[in-house]
């Protein structure tokens, strides 16, 4: 997705996303207190580091009660709309991992700089489907990058939605084929 598409989205949702945004942040501060936000290093587009929103959902180790929610939902990622306005990230693309994930991953090589040559995402193919483990998601990134355009963008739009609004197992469940 461009930038200009990636700014015409975040214009066009925000009245769903300022809402929604503001209602979490309220449960979080009611049901665990402050902070809200938690911010984490991830690497981007080239390589670049950038510090990720999520809404707070671990305290001293342990998932709070807001948090146990947000991650069945995935709503703890919305606050992520704040990283596609400042430009870090699209709204579909590869996950943005943390630098201890490239590292564990073995991703840090140059054999892996196609993955990087695209805006992460706050959410995408490999995210949608799950993956089982490095080389599978490498996989599905590389069919992402094949096959990115506008249906494949919608498609994956309307299942992040089906996935927050059945919950993320529940939806995966009703929406994969069974193996």
């Amino acid at each position: 997705m461009t930038r200009a598409g990636d700014l015409l989205w975040c214009f066009l949702s925000a009245p769903l996303f300022l809402p929604l945004v503001s209602c979490v942040a309220l449960v979080v501060w009611c049901l665990d207190g402050s902070p809200i936000l938690f911010r984490q290093q991830r690497v981007g587009h080239h390589r670049q580091t950038f510090s990720i929103f999520k809404f707070r959902t671990m305290h001293k180790g342990q998932v709070t009660r807001a948090g146990a929610w947000l991650r069945h939902t995935g709503l703890d990622e919305t606050v992520q709309w704040l990283n596609v306005l400042r430009g870090d990230m699209s709204w579909i693309g590869p996950r943005p991992l943390t630098p201890a994930d490239l590292t564990r991953l073995g991703w840090h090589r140059s054999q892996h700089d196609p993955r990087f040559r695209i805006k992460p995402g706050v959410t995408g193919l490999a995210q949608l489907l799950a993956g089982a483990g490095a080389g599978w998601t490498r996989g599905v990134d590389r069919l992402y990058r094949r096959r990115r355009g506008l249906c494949l963008h919608s498609w994956i739009v309307l299942w992040s939605i089906a996935l927050c609004l059945l919950g993320k197992a529940r939806g995966r469940r009703l929406l994969l084929p069974r193996q």
